[in-house]
């Protein structure tokens, strides 16, 4: 499999082939979104691609929102189109970056990575949560016949991945995707687990 890496990325938002951009904040994160009360949480989207979530989150009334990803062309564009905000946009390794956060906002980013990085990722994500803070988001409920990206997987595969390491608000399959999207996705809204009471 070709290396998914920053040359990967970059030439893929280059050649506008970026097939899962729905060109619109994801539905059920709108929705999630809106019954907000606290703006002035932390909030992070790694591997945000073009990022409708951040301008929504931003024009929602919520000021500290960091947007990660690995491509340097997508990350550089949204710096252009979003220049008058205070949206936080930069260019990095997730698996590198360092920071706290009370809500992290998973759309597509999972589903970019190559499968045997995800217990790491999952690890990380609760390593880069405050205490009590939330991963929240949609993940493909479908396996793709094709070689990924994009990589697919079921509530199964996601539950093992997670358990160690979050309680389960609401873990289901979605009710309100993206018309394209239909019946493709799970919704997730995970809490961080203290890390004494974390399985072993």
């Amino acid at each position: 499999m070709e290396a998914l890496d920053k040359a990967y990325w970059n030439a893929r938002y280059e050649s506008g082939e970026t097939e899962w951009d729905m060109g619109t904040v994801s539905p059920p994160l709108r929705d999630y979104i809106d019954q907000l009360p606290n703006k002035n949480l932390r909030i992070l989207i790694p591997g945000g691609g073009n990022s409708y979530e951040a301008k929504y989150l931003w024009d929602a009334g919520f000021h500290d929102v960091t947007v990660l990803d690995i491509s340097s062309v997508v990350i550089d564009r949204l710096k252009r189109q979003h220049e008058q905000t205070g949206i936080k946009f930069e260019t990095g390794d997730f698996f590198e970056h360092e920071a706290e956060y009370d809500l992290i906002i998973e759309q597509t980013f999972l589903c970019a990575l190559d499968p045997s990085l995800r217990q790491a990722y999952a690890r990380h994500m609760y390593d880069l949560l405050w205490e009590e803070g939330r991963l929240v988001g949609v993940l493909f409920n479908r396996e793709f016949e094709a070689p990924g990206p994009p990589f697919g997987g079921g509530i199964k595969v996601y539950r093992r991945m997670f358990e160690p390491y979050f309680s389960f608000k609401t873990f289901a399959p979605c009710y309100n995707s993206h018309p394209a999207r239909q019946g493709k996705e799970v919704f997730i809204n995970f809490r961080k687990l203290d890390p004494l009471s974390r399985k072993r």
